[in-house]
């Protein structure tokens, strides 16, 4: 092809034909030009491709990461919820003492602690190649809520609440429980004097302002997790 280009040049420089000549120079040299604009459009488009496929597959891993944290954070606020009834009977002095064999079920709900482990795998490794990969702004902003600000809060208040089973439900229970099955039961040898001779009142109290605000705390995150799972593209298990 470049010898039939050449051979083109020759004769229109041998025959003097200048003005052409000139005319086929600016057309080889459009040519060229286009041949790149194609070459560049193609690579543009490929690059995209490849961004759309790796966009649709970590947002694929982090559609999946989020329902599980969503199954997790509602098991919890389940446990707490339960928490939070069995601690307002507690507090209730006439409702505790006319219902004596219940207390010990009720203090079993009361006393225990839940963890909470955010799948963050995916949105890390999003991250990493840059949050810019995904082109919803909606989603980039949602996705940065979850996990950047609501996953470190619920976080801290479900700490606050092991940090009370072991700095203040522990040496109680230590002193006085005779029986203890982890959010099944705790039983103490004499229920009114447990109430009345320790700091049990107080601290069941405490717990319950703790858990009530842990139950906000974790409905605020379920919710981002829902306005998230909302953004997410409706064809991430499509292929192409």
């Amino acid at each position: 092809m470049i010898k039939f280009f050449r051979n083109i040049r020759r004769r229109l420089l041998v025959e003097n034909r200048f003005s052409k000549y000139l005319l086929y120079a600016i057309g080889e040299i459009v040519l060229v030009v286009i041949g790149i604009l194609i070459a560049l459009q193609i690579n543009t488009w490929n690059e995209a491709r490849k961004n759309n496929t790796y966009e649709r597959e970590i947002l694929s891993q982090i559609n999946e990461n989020l329902k599980q944290d969503r199954t997790n954070l509602i098991e919890i606020k389940n446990w707490h919820q339960r928490a939070y009834i069995a601690s307002e009977k507690l507090v209730d002095d006439t409702h505790r003492n006319n219902n004596l064999d219940s207390v010990p079920t009720w203090l079993g709900e009361v006393v225990h602690f839940s963890r909470f482990q955010s799948l963050t795998n995916s949105y890390e490794a999003l991250k990493s190649a840059g949050l810019q990969n995904v082109r919803d702004k909606e989603l980039r902003k949602s996705l940065g809520v979850y996990y950047d600000d609501k996953v470190p809060h619920v976080n801290k208040a479900l700490g606050d609440i092991e940090y009370a089973f072991n700095k203040q439900w522990l040496p109680l229970m230590e002193a006085h429980a005779t029986n203890f099955e982890f959010r099944n039961i705790l039983e103490v040898a004499d229920i009114p004097r447990f109430f009345a001779e320790t700091d049990t009142w107080r601290i069941v109290m405490l717990n319950r302002d703790n858990i009530g605000a842990s139950i906000a705390n974790l409905e605020e995150t379920i919710h981002s997790i829902d306005r998230t799972l909302s953004l997410m593209p409706t064809d991430l298990n499509t292929t192409e």
